[in-house]
């Protein structure tokens, strides 16, 4: 298993949830479920046991077919948010970037290095052309993630999805291979890789 530290001054980490986190990663929705709920029905997938195996389970066999994934974030041992690819499309040159936290592990940049960590994933090591983010357009926290991420608004699909007796209306930013090269969040990336 592999560990990708992503702070140079807190003990975070990144790493694959897989099957048998099943119930740390149920105690951890429990803890985000509120959070989570504003926006997505995530964490509505994650009731007990044999449901946070089971979305686990799904992630390890898209994995395995390399259509998505799925990584937990850790501060200090305990997991607090992550961050995925919901779709990879590698045949086609793009990826879906999603991410959650719980409150303990939100405004520590934990999840913006996680995110720049899945950006490099695709766009270099695997070269695919484009990463995606969408999000509510009442997802102000999200939203700044793919600011500070360097992607582009590309535009609103508007009264997108119901969630929460609510019609969201959905962001679509993006990011393309040729802009992640040589943008500040890719050089703050390597700067932290160098350092570690």
């Amino acid at each position: 298993m592999f560990a990708v530290p992503l702070s140079d001054t807190l003990p975070a980490e990144l790493r694959p949830l897989e099957p048998w986190h099943a119930e740390e990663f149920l105690a951890h929705m429990d803890r985000a479920r509120e959070n989570l709920n504003r926006f997505i029905g995530f964490a509505d997938l994650t009731t007990d046991l044999d449901s946070a195996r089971a979305t686990l389970q799904r992630y390890a066999d898209r994995a395995a077919a390399d259509t998505a994934r799925i990584y937990g974030i850790w501060l200090d041992g305990t997991l607090v948010g992550g961050v995925m690819f919901p779709h990879f499309e590698a045949k086609q040159g793009w990826a879906e970037i999603g991410v959650w936290a719980e409150p303990a592990g939100e405004g520590l940049g934990l999840v913006s290095a996680g995110v720049r960590e899945l950006i490099e994933y695709a766009l270099v090591e695997r070269g695919l052309q484009r990463v995606e983010w969408l999000s509510s357009t009442r997802n102000a926290r999200s939203r700044a993630v793919a600011q500070r991420a360097g992607m582009t608004l590309e535009g609103v699909k508007r009264s997108y999805y119901p969630h929460g007796g609510i019609r969201h209306d959905k962001e679509i930013w993006a990011l393309l291979a040729e802009e992640w090269q040589d943008s500040e969040p890719r050089a703050t990336l390597l700067r932290s890789r160098a350092a570690r």
